[in-house]
């Protein structure tokens, strides 16, 4: 008959576990920053003139997903994304006033 314990050891599912935990932070943030170039996009749609609204809001959305994209094959370096986030939301900002 088989035996269904452990060996002692308690590290058999660990490895699995911490992947998936760093898989799961590494989504989370990354969809965060994604939401908030949304929000930034959907205010230069609605708010920033008429003749460029569409020319802001979707070109610092595109180059936002792909800033976003190169750092998440970079592993856990969110500069990027952070830092094109800032420069939209500060041009979208400009365009307001």
């Amino acid at each position: 008959m088989a035996e269904h314990g452990s060996s002692g050891t308690h590290s058999h599912g660990f490895e699995e576990h911490a992947k998936t935990y760093e898989g799961f932070i590494k989504a989370s943030i990354g969809g965060t920053i994604l939401c908030l170039y949304v929000l930034v996009a959907l205010v230069a749609f609605a708010f920033v003139s008429s003749s460029t609204n569409l020319v802001i809001g979707f070109g610092g959305l595109i180059v936002g997903i792909l800033a976003l994209i190169i750092d998440i094959r970079i592993e856990n370096n969110w500069k990027l994304s952070v830092g094109w986030l800032l420069i939209f939301g500060l041009l979208t900002a400009v365009m307001l006033a």
